[in-house]
């Protein structure tokens, strides 16, 4: 079967590729999709620091005309940098995206990054045992952590803090191509940035709650995805 609509995806923190989007496999009966593993996630090397500037011209370089470019949490600050670099997508969708820098002065804004400011990870488990609860994440872990979730959160500890992205709103909004803003109506910080981009984009705002900030794990997300891409093509 030929398929004419790319997706590609870019994870977020902690979890790689194959787990972040492992919901999404089921678009490749509809679509080409394409999960791409940023730098320093498994099965990858690990590297010493992550910069969101340089993965964004890491992204753009893969990017080809009429993609569907879909980035989740810090995979969508590289998303949002990529797509100014090089505006050939047919669409983009960002997904919670941490770039608090867009929403300074709000107080929940203001209080999660203080949390982060005063917290300082002796190692993995310490990182994922502050951060997954901070982003509204259920999920319990094992006693001995698998080497891909080690190094996982390690790649985060890794990260440049994304609050300091410079988001080009400017060029993004001239873009031609739609965008689609993800919420999931669990953190009053990330719908304070989610109200921001949805107007200064401009875009579309789609709410899929029951994952906390795993949206692409949310009952809701695949078809709130499908409508926009298939609405844009």
């Amino acid at each position: 079967m030929r398929f004419v609509t790319r997706l590609v995806f870019v994870h977020g923190s902690v979890g790689n590729a194959a787990a972040t989007w492992s919901a999404q496999r089921a678009l490749e009966e509809r679509f080409e999709c394409v999960f791409l593993t940023r730098g320093g996630y498994p099965p990858g090397p690990p590297l010493e620091r992550i910069d969101f500037e340089q993965q964004a011209d890491e992204v753009a370089a893969e990017l080809r005309d009429g993609d569907h470019l879909v980035g989740h949490s810090y995979g969508g600050v590289v998303s949002l940098l990529a797509a100014a670099r090089r505006p050939v997508v047919a669409s983009l969708t960002v997904g919670e995206r941490p770039c608090f820098g867009v929403a300074r002065g709000r107080p929940a804004v203001e209080e999660l990054l203080s949390r982060f400011e005063a917290f300082v990870a002796s190692g993995p488990r310490e990182y994922l045992e502050f951060f997954l609860p901070l982003v509204g994440s259920a999920i319990t872990l094992p006693d001995r952590l698998p080497p891909a979730l080690e190094q996982g959160a390690r790649a985060a500890m890794a990260e440049r803090p994304p609050d300091e992205a410079v988001i080009p709103f400017d060029e993004l909004a001239a873009a031609p191509f739609p965008k689609l803003v993800i919420s999931g109506a669990h953190s009053a910080a990330f719908d304070a940035v989610c109200d921001v981009l949805e107007q200064r984009l401009p875009a579309q705002r789609a709410v899929v709650p029951g994952a906390g900030h795993s949206l692409p794990r949310a009952p809701a997300y695949n078809s709130a995805l499908v409508a926009f891409v298939e609405g844009s093509s």
